[in-house]
Parts: C-alpha cells; sequence; structure tokens
C-alpha cells in the first residue's frame, strides 16, 4: 500500500499531460467502484443504475461550483461535498422504495429509477441543461489555480484517498460488520431483532454519497456534464469493473476499475472493438478467475509454496492466455476489416478479395493460410494452458497424499 500510494504521489512529475488525465480517469472510476462494491460485494445488494447517484453528484458539484464561485467557507476543494449530500438524498428516496425487496426484484427497481431519471434527464432543462448540459469553471483556491491537470489530479487524489479511508472504516464499525449479515442471511438478521429494511436504506445512503463524490470529481475535471452520465452504459462499466477486480475484497474494484479505465484509454485509440475485448474479458474473467483480479493476489499471498514456484506456474498460464488472446485479437481485427463498409466496395465479382493490411503484413482473407495462424495460437494456447494446469493439479493431490 505504501509502494502504490508513493506512485500515485510522483506519477503527474513522471507522466505526460495525457497519461496523468487518464490517471484522474482512473482514480474516479476506483472510487464509483469501491461505492459500489458496498452495496454489491458486502452488502448483497446488485444494483444495476448505480450512475443515477453518480450523475447527480456530478450535477450537484457544477451547480455548486456556479452558486458559490468556489470561494469563502465553501472553496473550490471542498465542493465536491455537494455531490455526496446529492447522492445520499437521492440515495435515500430511491432506497426507500428500492430496498423494499431483494435480489432480482431489487436489480430490476434500481434499473427502472436509474432509466427514469435517465429519460426525464433531457426535459429538466433548468436542472440538467438539456442537450448542452451544464459547464462551469474552477476558481483559484488555497493558492493554487486549478487550472493545470496536476492540480485537479491531487485534488482528485486526496478525495480518493479520504473516501477510501471513509469506507474502509466503515466496514469495521458495527453497521459495515452487519452489512454482511444483509448479504448473508437477512432473515436471520430479522430473527434477531435488527430492522433490516432500514438497516438497507443506511448502506444504500453511504453507497450513493461516495458515488456522488466520484461524479462531483468528474464534474470537477470536466467541468461540464449532461444526461449522458445518466446513461445505463455507465452502470453497467461499474458493475463489470467491481468483479473484474472482485468483490471479494475491498480495495477488488478499485483495482478492477483502474485496470479497465486504462484498458479502454489505451485500446480505444486502436481499434473500433475495444467494447467486445471488453466484454470477452468479463467473460474470461467470471468463468477461470471467480474471484478477479484481487483473487490471484491473494492466491500468491496465502499460497504455501515458494514465490519461485508460483512464478513458473503463473508464467506458463500467461503465455498460454496471451497466446489465445493474440488468436482472438487477430481474428477479430481482420473480420473487422473485411466486413466493414470501405473494404466491402472494393470487391468485384469473380476476382479474388484483396490483401488486408494488418500488424504490418498484407494477409488475403479468402486464403487458408491467413486463418492457420489464429489456429495454431489458439491450439498452441490451450495446449499450455491444458499442460500446466494438469501439472498444479497433480503438485496438490501429491501434496495432499
Amino acid at each position: 500500500m505504501v509502494t502504490v500510494l508513493l506512485l500515485l504521489l510522483i506519477a503527474p512529475f513522471v507522466l505526460p499531460q495525457a497519461l496523468v488525465n487518464a490517471a484522474i480517469q482512473m482514480l474516479i472510476a476506483a472510487l464509483f467502484a469501491t461505492a459500489f462494491n458496498v452495496l454489491a460485494g458486502q452488502g448483497g445488494m446488485l444494483s444495476f443504475g448505480h450512475a443515477a447517484y453518480f450523475g447527480i453528484g456530478a450535477f450537484a458539484t457544477l451547480h455548486a461550483i456556479n452558486a458559490l464561485g468556489g470561494a469563502g467557507l465553501l472553496p473550490t476543494p471542498l465542493l465536491p461535498i455537494f455531490g455526496a449530500l446529492g447522492g445520499c438524498l437521492l440515495g435515500l428516496v430511491a432506497g426507500w422504495f428500492s430496498t423494499q425487496r431483494s435480489g432480482v426484484y431489487f436489480s430490476m427497481i434500481t434499473l427502472a429509477l436509474a432509466e427514469l431519471l435517465h429519460a426525464l434527464a433531457p426535459h429538466l432543462t433548468s436542472v440538467f441543461g438539456g442537450e448542452a448540459g451544464v459547464s462551469s469553471m474552477r476558481m483559484p483556491a488555497w493558492g493554487l489555480s486549478f487550472g493545470e491537470p496536476m492540480h485537479v489530479y491531487y485534488l482528485t487524489l486526496a478525495w480518493v484517498l479520504a473516501s477510501l479511508g471513509a469506507l474502509f472504516f466503515f466496514t469495521r464499525t458495527p453497521l459495515g460488520r452487519l452489512t454482511l449479515g444483509l448479504r448473508e442471511n437477512a432473515m436471520r438478521l430479522k430473527f434477531l431483532g435488527y430492522d433490516v429494511h432500514a438497516a438497507r436504506v443506511m448502506v444504500f445512503m453511504i453507497s450513493a454519497s461516495f458515488a456522488g463524490v466520484a461524479g462531483g470529481l468528474l464534474a470537477m475535471n470536466n467541468e461540464a456534464g449532461n444526461y449522458v452520465l445518466f446513461d445505463v452504459r455507465l452502470s453497467s462499466e461499474v458493475v463489470l469493473n467491481a468483479y473484474i477486480g472482485g468483490t471479494g475484497v475491498f480495495f477488488g474494484p478499485a483495482l478492477g476499475a483502474a485496470v479497465m479505465t486504462f484498458f479502454g484509454y489505451a485500446v480505444s485509440d486502436l481499434t473500433r472493438s475495444w467494447l467486445l475485448y471488453q466484454g470477452l474479458i468479463f467473460v474470461v474473467v467470471m468463468m477461470f478467475m471467480p474471484n478477479g483480479l484481487s483473487g490471484v493476489v491473494l492466491w500468491w499471498q496465502r499460497s504455501q509454496r515458494s514465490s519461485a514456484v508460483l512464478a513458473r506456474y503463473a508464467a506458463g498460464w500467461s503465455l498460454g492466455a496471451l497466446a489465445c488472446a493474440a488468436a482472438v485479437v487477430f481474428s477479430v481485427e481482420l473480420l473487422q476489416r473485411a466486413l466493414g463498409s470501405d473494404y466491402q466496395s472494393q470487391l468485384v465479382d469473380a476476382q479474388p478479395w484483396p490483401a488486408i493490411a494488418l500488424f504490418g503484413r498484407d494477409w488475403l482473407p479468402g486464403a487458408v493460410s491467413t486463418w492457420l495462424l489464429p489456429l495454431l495460437l489458439l491450439v498452441a494456447g490451450g495446449l499450455i494452458l491444458n499442460r500446466v494446469t494438469r501439472a498444479w493439479d497433480a503438485l496438490n493431490e501429491e501434496e495432499a497424499a
């Protein structure tokens, strides 16, 4: 943790400006995913509409900037607190209704409430600004101009660290421990005399409040926002990020959100199929790493074997996974170009398909040798994964015997 903190502190001095902006997005996504995990991972209440509280936090902060000017008792660095208040108030109202039910009914209610807000937002122009949205401007405070990405980065980092610390402290409080009981057996808590509905509403409010802080930080960074912040895509992204990182560990969702946000930043400029790759990563993680990326870290820490043995098997799995990933990427990118309208317009009847430039070479889509490469990579990757897995299972059986 100390190493990660030091890296975060020196990041703006060693990264170019574009990566500093990406780091700000990663920090915001990490906080949003952790706030979501308080409700879903710890409380067992899977919300499909958490973008509503994120968006309300953003708009509350934008209106606070315009109204207060970032001066006086509430200077610019403190304005995300209005995001927390906005998320908390909406969380109180939405949580009171949605927590009347549990399971899939709870998820559907949260989705319906978020979609209702998304549908109403374009028409409430006085609050959400219509199509143009609401814009603002960060004002100087505490000797900082907040006109440079570095200033915004450290403001975001301070809020994220403070919020993560508060959420971690919450998990150690009696209500935080009771949250785990809501996930495991709410009926038993009711038999013990607890007001289950009130506890769920409080957990919902806490989660929505910190989601509002994340939205407020996004508003501080972008200095603008529109009703797209309520889109269901943002709600689905936080679910994917949390489960890819691992909901069973406190910092797991933050890890997943940071990794997937950077993945989107790095890959979206390279290919139009990056959302497909994001979905494939989620499927693979759920199938073969149900505990998420943080589960790999726990596996390494809790294993009784030496680091050299673990590194050897991890390297084998990584090699096999990379071979399979290379096969998938090659096939997807070649098919995307071959089925695109620009390429299809070049086709002539009774003429061979022209070559496609990909990865520094020309490939003939109609040639068998072209598709033989991804097939060989896929077979080789599968064999490597199978062999390493069998060796790992044999080692476990031998030690157990």
